[in-house]
């Protein structure tokens, strides 16, 4: 029903103005169907009619759908002409800010061109700056060195010399020491030498710790066989000296053998060693018990005493050796560790029974005291008598005395020295009195 020459216009109509006309459109063809729809009701002359209003509403439609095309048009050129007016303003503005821009930019090269040049300048100051320290560092630095390196060198060399003379000293004392351990090998060679040393060794330590009365040297043990120990050792806490004996042994070749086995690593010599070793210690541990456990005059047991720590260790190593000496001839090996424990022990017993015995001295003490303390009292007592006795003849003659002055109340008082005078020529007269009766007695006695 519309003609082609409006659908540019519609494409140019806004959106409220395309619902309008959209309502428009929808109420005329809800009236074009009613109109259908009663035309069969109706006569021809009443359908005429109606179809006149309609395209009478038609032309209105299409007169209003005009006006509102030129309304579009009218207000799509004032869009344009705004739109003109927006583009020159904004390309006014972008060529006024790309001239800014442009400005700053030159403005910012020159600036960064002028820090480039002073950043070069102060660098090359910079430069030449430290240069100049770095060669006056450089000069101190190799005085410095200079002179510490010759004051190291200077100590390291006297360090190396004292070294020097200090190894050449060990050298001399390992020189001495080496004679020494060659003496002492010589010394433990011999049998006898190795007996004596274990002997001087359990002496010093046994002097070292006990007294002179607590130990005797050589002990016969109480027999007459001519069988000595070599030391021993008085018990504390008994009434009758009853002694420990203590011998020494030191099985050397047998030790030396079993330390050369361990360091080969030989299982079989180092067996054979240790059995050999064991042997041994059992022969000495009888010896000792055939001949110097003698009981009352020793203890029941005695000490088996070995000078190094290695070989104690050894024999505790075996199994059931040291309980098995113990057991079969009540002898008990010892070290000179343990011994010396031992022999502590000793002392505080002996230091235990003195203090026992000091005790009843002291006991006996306090008893005399309190003797004496109740004579004291008694003489306390008679003195307080004595002195009651004596308070009683002061107050009589208190009381005399009352009762004279009493009597020469009327006498006449003379003066201290007056009375003093007076006394002396009185007693004066009584010595020549005295004298004259005395000769006179002489002479009728040899009439």
């Amino acid at each position: 029903m519309f003609s082609e020459d409006m659908a540019p216009m519609i494409d140019q109509i806004s959106l409220p103005d395309l619902i309008t006309l959209g309502l428009i459109g929808l109420m005329v063809v809800i009236g074009l169907l009613l109109l259908r729809r009663t035309g069969a009701l109706v006569p021809g002359q009443e359908q005429s009619r109606q179809q006149e209003a309609l395209r009478e509403g038609l032309v209105r439609l299409e007169t209003r759908m005009g006006d509102l095309v030129g309304a579009s048009d009218t207000r799509e050129q004032a869009l344009r002409l705004e739109f003109a007016r927006n583009r020159e303003e904004i390309s006014k503005a972008l060529t006024a800010l790309s001239d800014t821009v442009r400005r700053l930019g030159a403005d910012q090269t020159a600036q960064q061109q002028q820090f480039r040049d002073k950043l070069d300048e102060k660098m090359r100051e910079l430069r030449a700056e430290n240069a100049a320290k770095l060669d006056d560092m450089r000069k101190t630095v190799d005085e410095k060195l200079q002179t510490t390196l010759e004051r190291r060198l200077t100590e390291s060399f006297k360090t190396v010399a004292e070294r020097l003379e200090s190894v050449q000293k060990g050298l001399g004392e390992m020189q001495t020491l080496a004679t020494g351990v060659g003496d002492l090998k010589r010394v433990l060679t011999n049998v006898k030498s190795r007996g004596t040393f274990g002997e001087v060794q359990l002496e010093l330590l046994i002097q070292d710790i006990l007294t002179s009365d607590q130990y005797i040297a050589n002990y016969d043990c109480g027999r007459t066989t001519g069988e000595r120990v070599e030391f021993g050792i008085r018990l504390p806490g008994t009434e009758e000296p009853v002694f420990l004996p203590v011998d020494a042994k030191f099985p050397t070749e047998d030790y030396e053998r079993l330390l050369g086995a361990v360091e080969l690593g030989d299982a079989a010599g180092i067996d054979a060693a240790a059995k050999a070793l064991e042997i041994r210690i059992r022969k000495f541990a009888k010896d000792i018990a055939d001949k110097y456990i003698n009981p009352p005059a020793t203890a029941d047991t005695a000490i088996l005493f070995v000078p190094t720590e290695g070989l104690y260790a050894e024999i505790l190593r075996r199994p059931g050796l040291f309980e098995a000496l113990q057991r079969d001839f009540r002898v008990t090996v010892a070290g000179p560790t343990n011994f010396q424990a031992l022999l502590s022990t000793i002392r505080l017993g002996f230091r235990q029974a003195a203090l026992a015995e000091r005790a009843g001295e002291v006991w006996t003490v306090l008893g005399a005291v309190k003797k004496e303390f109740e004579k004291y009292g008694r003489q306390i007592e008679q003195m307080g008598k004595s002195l009651s006795a004596v308070q009683n003849h002061v107050d009589k003659l208190e009381t005399r005395k009352r009762a004279m002055l009493r009597a020469l109340k009327g006498v006449e008082s003379v003066s201290e020295g007056d009375a003093d005078r007076l006394l002396e020529n009185r007693a004066n007269e009584d010595d020549r009195d005295d004298d004259t009766d005395g000769h006179n007695g002489d002479h009728k006695d040899d009439g």
